[in-house]
């Protein structure tokens, strides 16, 4: 399928590696010129000459810290009227209310509402005013079903999606939509950091863990990046100007809710 955006572009926020960079890589498939961010320059240069080589795209390196206003204004200064906005940033680590101080959960909040707010409110205005304009935000699957140990990066997500759907009732007539990606279990860096965590735990294997965690989700087996990248791509698409507002859960068929 033509996605119908080449020549569309796309702004994709921390996306030197996982998620991220799988996003650019799918958009940079389908002909968008792609702008990606990270802290490290090396390894922002490394992921934009692996996109340029397997797509051909062109592809523009922000070297910015998401978490500050100065990091954010870079990265908006550098494509200050893109067609297309991936939010992405990475999460806190796990733990227990007892453990997160007031420093925590600000840190939480800049990292996981405020830096992609602050970025969406920046750019959704030229969306409107072009009548085109598709906004995806990588949140968590456990957004809606939350677990004790992932408390604080659940709460600041949840902000994220709640201001979403507000926002998404009134860009939606001008061909502006926003929808969120609600992933759990792909096989990332934080993906092997969950499993390293749950072997000093447990003690056992890194190849034992990745059992463990794998035999929890109902395809048994972990997701992978290219497919959490189509659906992103999908949202981005022509094709669904007449979907927003809504979260999209790739978990391998865990979730046990209706709705």
């Amino acid at each position: 399928m033509d996605l119908g955006i080449k020549g569309r572009r796309a702004l994709v926020m921390a996306s030197s590696q996982g998620l991220g960079k799988a996003c650019a890589m799918a958009l940079a498939s389908e002909g968008c010129e792609v702008w990606i961010n990270g802290r490290d320059e090396t390894r922002l240069a490394a992921a934009a000459e692996e996109i340029r080589a397997a797509t051909g795209a062109e592809v523009h390196t922000v070297v910015a810290d998401l978490n500050t206003a100065t990091g954010r204004e870079r990265l908006v200064s550098a494509c200050p009227d893109p067609d297309i906005l991936v939010t992405n940033n990475g999460g806190p680590s796990p733990g227990t209310i007892d453990q997160w101080d007031h420093a925590a959960w600000l840190a939480a909040l800049e990292a996981n509402l405020l830096a992609p707010v602050l970025v969406l409110r920046s750019v959704l205005p030229g969306m409107v005013q072009r009548k085109f304009g598709r906004i995806v935000n990588v949140t968590s699957a456990m957004v809606k079903a939350p677990v004790p140990v992932m408390g604080l990066s659940t709460a600041a997500r949840a902000g994220l999606v709640a201001l979403s759907k507000a926002v998404s009732h009134d860009v939606a007539r001008h061909n502006v939509t926003i929808n969120n990606l609600l992933p759990e279990r792909i096989d990332t860096d934080r993906q092997r950091y969950m499993a390293e965590r749950m072997m000093k735990e447990q003690g056992c294997s890194l190849e034992e863990a990745r059992r463990q965690i794998a035999d929890t989700i109902s395809a048994k087996r972990f997701g992978r990046p290219e497919e959490f990248a189509a659906a992103c791509a999908f949202f981005c698409s022509a094709q669904a100007g007449f979907i927003s507002g809504q979260n999209l859960q790739l978990d391998g068929g865990s979730y046990t809710g209706l709705v």
